[in-house]
């Protein structure tokens, strides 16, 4: 009986190919009436039940990881994920800044773009300004900021000569905010003090404006949840006058890494989102652990200081715009982000477009695309030229997630 077991097949395969055969005959007919018919378009795949799938190995994982699995073909991305269409824009290489930034600030003051602080890398942050002149395209200087002031995720504004720099993250990975303030004189450069913020914040929205210096949103002290206070403090050449911060209407989505834009005489807060990474709980050097985000893209406009008025969101959810942005003309210029997770890989997408909102009209447009995606770009316009640099670029031109920490100078012609 062993041996004749051996020489016929074992009934259950036997059943199983018969299984086969019998789809496979249903799936050719299936076909030829699908190749024929006016619905062929509708009609969805033949599929094997899953019990002869199982049998006979169909629907296995492989023990090969394929790469091609963690990369979203762009055809099969919607319009959150995928590149939108844009014109096309003529890029020009400048000179590398003298260090890598991830999540620094920057102020244009005439035709310099003072950089401040940000990540070398996730154990190691920057403490000091470099400079870059528009006018001969190179990086002509460099200072230190005070050792208190924070390194990252800072809130910052200036009105021509006084830089104020409000609180954010102090050292590196995923360590705790700080709530102090400064004000530096770039003719001197020179630091002062400003009066603490009420509680500390990580990457407010932050901005001058009708002479009050506004801080507002941002993630409250545990890095994640989202804040929606908003506080303001009088100012005046670089100098406070008022001791302490004034409570003012609460913005109406909290979080951080969004745009704070002064346009037309009007306080404009652009994208951000909700969430961020934490420290892991326990972790002696405050190490950076994956939460949850959700990234939008609504406007908001601060209608004579008394309510907030939404406007229309950008053409897709965008954060870490900060300092990514220009006021040119009748528009603000907003340059690369990054957008909601894919939620198949669960990585992050960067953005890679120029968008522009028409301030007169309310709507948004996509006028042309970046290099490569990138986000935490810190943007600068002179003489017609828009300018971005530093931040975290992506792969690849097929692979959105994040890549390396660059230091990249590019400018474009701008013709709005």
């Amino acid at each position: 009986m062993e041996r004749l077991g051996r020489k016929h097949m074992p009934w259950r395969l036997s059943v199983v190919l018969s299984c086969i055969m019998l789809f496979g005959i249903g799936f050719v007919g299936d076909n030829l009436w699908r190749s024929s018919s006016p619905m062929s378009s509708l009609h969805p795949f033949f599929e094997l039940p899953t019990a002869i799938q199982n049998a006979v190995g169909f629907g296995k994982k492989s023990k090969t990881k394929n790469k091609l699995d963690h990369m979203a073909p762009p055809k099969y991305l919607n319009a959150t994920f995928a590149d939108l269409e844009a014109p096309h824009l003529e890029w020009e290489e400048m000179p590398s800044a003298p260090a890598l930034r991830l999540d620094g600030a920057a102020v244009q003051i005439k035709n310099l773009l003072y950089v401040f602080a940000g990540y070398g890398t996730i154990d190691y942050v920057h403490s000091h300004v470099d400079i870059f002149n528009f006018t001969d395209n190179k990086w002509c200087d460099r200072f230190d900021m005070p050792k208190e002031m924070a390194n990252s995720h800072l809130g910052m504004a200036a009105d021509g000569r006084y830089v104020y720099a409000v609180t954010g993250q102090h050292g590196p990975q995923c360590r705790v905010p700080t709530a102090r303030c400064f004000v530096l004189d770039t003719e001197t450069k020179k630091w002062h003090d400003l009066p603490s913020l009420p509680a500390p914040r990580y990457a407010p929205a932050t901005q001058l404006w009708r002479g009050r210096l506004h801080v507002m949103g941002g993630s409250k002290e545990n890095r994640y949840t989202p804040g929606l206070d908003h506080w303001s403090l009088a100012v005046k050449d670089g100098k406070p006058l008022e001791q302490e911060w004034q409570t003012e209407i609460s913005i109406p989505r909290g979080g951080p890494h969004r745009s704070c834009v002064v346009a037309k005489d009007q306080l404009f807060i652009i994208g951000g989102q909700e969430g961020d990474f934490m420290a892991k709980p326990g972790s002696p050097i405050f190490k950076c652990s994956r939460r949850r985000e959700v990234v939008y893209g609504d406007v908001y406009m601060l209608d004579d200081g008394k309510e907030w008025k939404e406007l229309p969101p950008m053409p897709k959810p965008n954060s870490h715009i900060e300092f990514s942005w220009v006021v040119v003309n009748d528009s603000i210029i907003v340059i690369g982000g990054t957008t909601q997770k894919y939620p198949m890989t669960k990585k992050m997408i960067l953005v890679g477009e120029v968008f522009q909102f028409h301030l007169n009209t309310l709507k948004w447009s996509v006028i042309g695309r970046m290099p490569f995606r990138m986000k935490t770009t810190l943007a600068g316009f002179w003489n017609g030229w828009l300018y971005f640099t530093s931040g975290q670029r992506d792969r690849g031109p097929h692979d959105p997630s994040p890549g390396k920490v660059v230091g990249s100078v590019w400018r474009t012609k701008l013709r709005l």
